[in-house]
């Protein structure tokens, strides 16, 4: 899309007078209309929104997190280093500074490798902080944005975008994943698939047409997939695998075409290399991504997947019409249900009940032609069966778990609920087709005659209500901030207690430098870690300092306040006489020199 056409040159004798007052105007004028430009104006609402329906995450952005402090301390420090290791030592990116003496640390989890642009901006603990909750508000905008785009490239109004965009960024389900990020980073997979819509020329509301192919959108299209991808395998690799078939339905239809009109369908040499460009950097960065973590599984066996995750993790059908409890609008009334669910945080799955009844009117009426909003209603089903996982027929197959046993690293997907991406997206597009359909109608309604003013009223209501069901309640707890001690020590180190999520706090606070640790917390645990463990339970003693010096660990960082309840409870009053080593006490926290 354009911006529009540019002035007219000025008049010859424009040098004949005073420039200032010609000049002032039309640079205003331009401006207002930059201003008021369709793309402008969606990308500042989709900014302007996140920072309202995220709020009040950019109140303290230095020292709290949405969520709790688990996960987000974790991609915090995840965002760091990849921002640190690319500026600083970019062959030793995947050997982190975790999980000290392993390797490919970095893979043992979704490490959000697209972020590491962020992550080179600022250093230390409190800018792995603020550069956290900035991408926290900029996720929700960019999931308004890509959603928008989406669905008007389909064929939907402005007004059916903006309800697509808001239902989709801000679906209830979403709220409990407040502290996941990577699950939060879907939107570049609305825009990629906006871009290559767009580039091949084609909607849902007016099918194929060639003439509007843009071979620059659809190369753009690849590139932020691949993007996407590079954020993590968790809701990627479903792109993945859903862009797949894409391209061999796509060719498949493409030669059915050839071969029953007797003539080639208009493709273009162009888009046929930007898709060949585009695709070979999206499958390049795709298959680089998954021999590192083939490496990581090879390394450690136990870091494999089995089904029983997957079982564990399906949601009953009951939990797609349930709210999590961060939710403002839901959380209280949908307690009960609740209730009935093993595992709330990825069973409640409500995507909207004003979603729900929009789409439920798109499948009536819709801008739509019929038989493309049926397939749209079957995408729902499928997804929604797929969501189901292992619930599904008892036993999940054929469903969610035949894909874990043919689908190479599907089996990696332990939540089946994380579907509700695909749902939901497909639930908006719906909804927009309705929602244009009734702006249409709300347009000949002012032909006729009725108050210009009404049509803009009555569009408002489900836009309001499904920002309304986007509100959230989600807790904002204050991160503890690094100890002096961790500043000074000398590294390699081991920070007790160690174990649990509290290593996730102890991570984030090694952005101070980034010095080599042996704590972490991952999906899984490598041997030397629980060795570690199991070796330090009675630190400071002979075998355990031994082991330290064997495995090259230098210092040991003891926080006594936090020792409450694990072995290394009462641990100041443990002696270190005849074992060579010294200790130092830095503001209450014990420093070891091993």
């Amino acid at each position: 899309m354009t911006t529009g056409s540019t002035d007219a040159p000025p008049p010859a004798d424009v040098t004949d007078r005073d420039p200032a007052p010609a000049a002032a105007p039309r640079d205003g004028w331009r401006r207002r209309r930059w201003l008021r430009h369709e793309w402008t104006a969606a990308v500042l609402g989709g900014l302007l929104l996140a920072v309202a329906l995220t709020w009040p995450t950019l109140r303290h952005p230095a020292s709290t997190v949405p969520g709790d402090i688990g996960d987000p301390t974790l991609q915090a420090w995840q965002i760091a280093w990849a921002g640190h290791a690319v500026r600083n030592d970019p062959f030793g990116l995947w050997h982190s500074n975790t999980f000290f003496p392993e390797t490919y640390t970095y893979a043992y989890s979704d490490t959000l490798l697209g972020y590491a642009p962020a992550g080179m901006l600022g250093a230390g603990f409190e800018a792995a902080l603020i550069r956290y909750n900035v991408l926290y508000v900029l996720v929700h905008a960019l999931a308004f944005v890509g959603a928008y785009a989406l669905v008007r490239q389909l064929g939907a109004g402005r007004w059916g975008a903006a309800v697509a965009g808001v239902a989709w960024a801000y679906a209830p389900w979403r709220l409990a994943h407040a502290g996941h990020l990577n699950i939060l980073s879907s939107g570049g997979i609305a825009l990629c698939l906006a871009m290559l819509a767009r580039g091949h020329g084609w909607s849902l509301r007016h099918g194929y047409r060639p003439e509007r192919r843009r071979p620059g959108w659809a190369l753009a299209g690849w590139l932020v997939a691949a993007w996407q991808v590079s954020l993590g395998f968790g809701i990627g690799l479903p792109l993945v695998y859903f862009l797949l078939a894409v391209v061999l339905v796509g060719a498949g239809g493409y030669g059915w075409s050839w071969w029953r009109r007797g003539r080639r369908p208009p493709f273009g040499r162009r888009l046929l290399l930007a898709d060949l460009a585009g695709g070979a950097v999206f499958g390049a960065v795709t298959l680089a991504l998954g021999l590192v973590y083939l490496r990581v599984v090879d390394l450690n066996p136990q870091a494999e997947r089995t089904l029983a995750w997957t079982e564990m993790f399906s949601p009953p059908l009951t939990g797609f019409a349930t709210a999590p409890a961060d939710s403002w609008l839901w959380g209280e009334r949908h307690a009960a249900a609740r209730e009935q669910l093993s595992w709330p945080p990825e069973m409640a799955l409500l995507p909207g009940m004003v979603l729900l009844a929009l789409a439920a009117a798109g499948l009536a009426a819709s801008v739509y032609p019929v038989r493309r909003r049926a397939a749209l209603g079957l995408g729902v089903l499928g997804t929604v069966l797929l969501g189901l996982g292992a619930t599904l027929g008892g036993d999940g197959d054929p469903g969610y778990l035949t894909l874990s046993k043919h689908l190479p690293g599907w089996d990696a997907l332990r939540t089946p609920g994380r579907m509700m991406h695909w749902t939901s997206l497909l639930l908006a597009t719906l909804a927009a087709g309705a929602v244009t359909a009734l702006a249409d109608e709300a347009r000949r309604w002012s032909a006729r005659g009725w108050s210009r003013l009404l049509a803009p009223a009555v569009l408002l209501v489900p836009l309001a209500l499904v920002t309304l069901e986007g509100i959230n309640r989600t807790p904002h707890p204050v991160v503890p901030p690094p100890p002096a001690a961790m500043r000074t020590a000398g590294e390699p180190m081991l920070v007790l207690p160690a174990g649990g999520a509290i290593d996730l706090v102890f991570m984030l606070w090694t952005t101070d430098g980034f010095p080599r640790v042996t704590n972490g917390l991952a999906g899984f645990e490598p041997a030397t870690q629980a060795r570690t463990r199991a070796a330090t339970a009675a630190f400071p003693d002979a075998a355990s300092v031994a082991y330290l010096r064997g495995i090259g660990v230098r210092t040991v960082v003891a926080l006594p306040g936090w020792a409450a309840g694990t072995p290394w409870e009462g641990i100041s009053s443990r002696p270190v006489a005849g074992l060579g080593i010294t200790r130092e006490d830095i503001d209450g926290v014990l420093v070891y020199h091993l």
